[in-house]
Parts: C-alpha cells; structure tokens; sequence
C-alpha cells in the first residue's frame, strides 16, 4: 500500500522535514545576535533538511523501479516447470509474456494456461514481498536521512553553498538530459537510415524522380520492386512552404509594422492578443477549413477562368497554412521591433527623417536578427506540418511546380509509412527514416544559414 503512494508520501515528509529544518534554524537565530549568527538563511537549512529527506529514498527507488522487472522475471523462470527449462529463448520469452500479459489481467489463450495462471500468482506473490520489503527500506533510509540532516543543521552550516550547489548540478543533468536525447534521436535515425541506403542506393533516393514506397506483400506481385526516389516529395514540401511563406511573412511582418510603429496603445493591446489566438487552434481545424473551404473556393474560381484546378491542391493547403503561420511571423517580428531602443528612433528624426524612412533605414536593420529568426521559426513549421497537408493537399507524389494540382509532403510521406503493422526491415519502412535523415539535413543547413545572417547583421545597444 506504501509502495503505491510512495511519491505523495514522500513530498509530504520532504515537507514536514523541511518546516521542522526551518523551525530549528530559526531558533538558532533567536538565541543568537539575530540573524547574522546562521551563515545562511533559513530557508535554505529547510531545502537542505528536505533534500536529505526526499533525494536519497528517491534515487533508491528509481533504481528499484529499474531493476525490479530484471529480478521478478529472473526469479519467475526459476520457478517453471523443469520442461521449460529446455525450451527456446523465443519459447520462453513468449510464455513469460503471457505470464507479464496475465499479471496485467488480459485474457490468455493457450495451452499452458494453468502453468501460466500459476506462474502469474507467483510473480504477484513475488513482487508484494519485495515492494513491501522495499517500503520498509525506504521508511528507514527517509528517516535516517532527515535525523542525520536535522542534527546538522547549526549556525556554522553553509546550507546555502550545498543547496545551490546541487541546484547547479540539478541544472548541468538537465542539459546533458536534453543533449543526450538529441544524439539519441540523431544516431537512431542515422542507423536506420543506412540500413535503408544498403538496400536503395543514396543516389536512386535523392536524385530519383518516382516516389511510390508501396512494396508487394507476396512474390511476383505487380510493383513489387517499389520506387523511392524521393524528388516529388520534397519538391511538394518546397512548393507549399514556400506558398506558406508568400501569405506569412508579408501579411506577418506589415502587421507587426503596424502594431508597433503606428497602432495607437490601446488598439495594440486588443490586437495582437486577438492575432495570437491563430497559434492556438489546432491543425485539424485548420486541416478542415481547407478541405471544406479554402480548396473548393479554389477550384471554383479557377473554373471560371478555364483553369483546371484538383480539389486537393497545394495552393489551398499552402494559403491556409500560411494563414496558420501569421502570427509566428508576427508576435515575433513585433517584440523585436518594439524592443529597438527609443533613442534610435528619435536620432533618426532628428536628423530629418520621415517614419517610413525612420522604419526603413533603422528600425527593420536593428531588428532584422529577431525576424529572421521569427521568419526561419515560421519555415520550420510550415515543413514540419502534417494535417494540413493530409486534409488539403493529398498524397500523390507529383513532381510539379503547378500550385493547383495534388503534391504530397515529407512529414505526409513519413506518417504514411510508419502508420499500422509495419515490418522495420523493409524499404518501405525504412524509407522513413531516410526521409527524415534528409529533412534534418535540411532544417540544419537552415539553421546554420540563419545563425549566419544573426551574426553578420546583429547590432548591440546599450
């Protein structure tokens, strides 16, 4: 029962120890010259009392909560019949699933399901011991650690100094958390990716104009080979980002203009909150409106200027998704702009300046870092989106620069690979995780351009 509320249960201790640590620091303090007598305050003796409590019986348990499937799954192997002791690692490893499968109360069907049933009451058995044994060790090492940390606290202590320093190492495993994660992710699409290219060759891929991943499930069916030159994919990914880009950073960054430099206090105020609330409604919606709206206002104003226009088309799903990236523009072009220093601007007027001079020669240069920056922020999302694409703009791999006929994406492409039972050995799969090698390649080189462009036109003001 401890076991299961054992987090709670130790936040509360963690906070009563860190009220009692506190309370003895303050007695300290009365009966000493005020509160110069503790070299710290006594909040910190608190965090440190709390520490002591919660940071040991946590690490402990986490290893427990590792360690403990390794051990219970040990133990209940030992315990099978002696005949399954001659059975197959795959054998066996599936009757300890079904075992795993029964302990979580799914239904099991088979043959050895009595051995299993039995086999399952033992490893409940097993695992209600050890985590009651666990609860007892936790209890003891819980209050062990609170006696030893409140009987250190004195005046002398410098709580202070071990707080922040292990808030500062709390820190350092945060980043290298978030570091590792990204090599993590970085190397598992590296791999699968050149198990990809050892079965379709780098060039067949990048440079190869066919793209249909589809592969034959028996021998000697039709399209059994598949293509997977990925041109068309990402040909369509560049024609609706960049009709993304058409309708967002125009419309985005003159609105910002405008709220900044000629928008009245409190119109501002109303406005950009009001732009905002774009970012917020989700993609589906988006995805709705262009499929239901937007695509077939296209295609009906194109018929009556005799063009031919799909009913899926890049131009729809490119116009609402550049309506979707507005504010990303936007909001962030206008805090980089509000942010340039007010004497720039009355520097520039006297000296004879109009406003549109002032917002041509001065403004936009001081701010350009921060626009390129919320403009480069606004093609990565207009590359990494799906719905929109899904909903709006088909599946078909066409390579074409024509906005009104069906394109598909990258992100489209990956999720269709990878969605249902799918074998992780096969091109077709693994074609996924060559499309995204790429498309990292690619916001990487985007990134780099704009790290360039930041530094070469940054300016510093005091």
């Amino acid at each position: 029962m401890i076991y299961n509320y054992f987090i709670p249960l130790l936040l509360l201790l963690s906070y009563i120890v860190y009220v009692l640590g506190k309370t003895r620091a303050l007695k300290f303090a009365r009966t000493g010259t005020g509160g110069r007598v503790l070299h710290s305050l006594p909040g910190y003796h608190g965090i440190f009392a709390a520490i002591w409590c919660g940071l040991p019986a946590l690490i402990l348990y986490g290893i427990w909560q590792i360690i403990e499937p390794g051990i219970l799954t040990s133990l209940i192997t030992r315990s099978l019949p002696p005949e399954s002791h001659d059975l197959s690692p795959a054998r066996l490893g599936l009757i300890i699933n079904d075992i795993k499968n029964a302990v979580a109360g799914d239904i099991i069907v088979g043959v050895d399901n009595v051995v299993v049933r039995e086999a399952a009451h033992t490893y409940l058995n097993l695992q209600e011991n050890f985590r009651s044994l666990i609860s007892y060790i936790l209890l003891a090492v819980i209050c062990i650690c609170s006696f030893y940390a409140y009987t250190k606290i004195k005046p002398a202590l410098r709580a202070r100094n071990i707080v922040e320093t292990l808030v500062r190492y709390f820190l350092i495993g945060c980043s290298a958390i978030a570091i590792l994660t990204t090599i993590g992710i970085v190397f598992s699409v590296l791999f699968e990716a050149i198990r990809f290219f050892k079965i379709i060759p780098v060039s067949d891929f990048l440079f190869g104009l066919d793209w249909s991943p589809q592969m034959a499930i028996r021998e000697g069916q039709a399209g059994s080979s598949g293509a997977f030159g990925a041109v068309p994919v990402f040909a369509g990914t560049m024609l609706i980002a960049l009709i993304a880009m058409m309708v967002a950073i125009p419309v985005g960054l003159m609105s910002a203009i405008y709220l900044s430099e000629y928008a009245a206090g409190n119109f501002r105020t109303i406005a950009k909150p009001l732009l905002e609330i774009l970012a917020g409604i989700p993609t589906v919606v988006y995805g709705f409106f262009a499929a239901l709206v937007v695509a077939p206002m296209i295609r009906d104003s194109g018929e009556v200027f005799g063009l031919n226009v799909a009913s899926e088309s890049a131009l729809a799903a490119g116009v609402v998704m550049g309506v979707m990236i507005i504010p990303f523009v936007s909001s962030l072009s206008d805090d980089v702009i509000h942010a340039v220093p007010q004497t720039l601007r009355d520097s520039s007027y006297a000296l004879g300046a109009t406003k549109y001079e002032t917002i041509r020669s001065v403004i936009i240069p001081a701010a350009l870092p921060g626009i390129v920056g919320g403009v480069l922020l606004a093609v990565s999302r207009a590359i990494g989106e799906t719905m929109i694409v899904v909903m709006a703009a088909g599946l078909s791999a066409n390579l074409t620069a024509n906005p009104f006929e069906a394109v598909t994406t990258v992100t489209v492409q990956i999720v269709t690979l990878l969605v249902g039972d799918q074998e992780f050995d096969s091109p077709k799969t693994l074609a996924a995780f060559a499309l995204g090698l790429v498309l990292f390649v690619f916001t990487l080189i985007l990134n780099f351009i704009s790290l360039r462009v930041v530094r070469r036109y940054r300016e510093q003001y005091e």
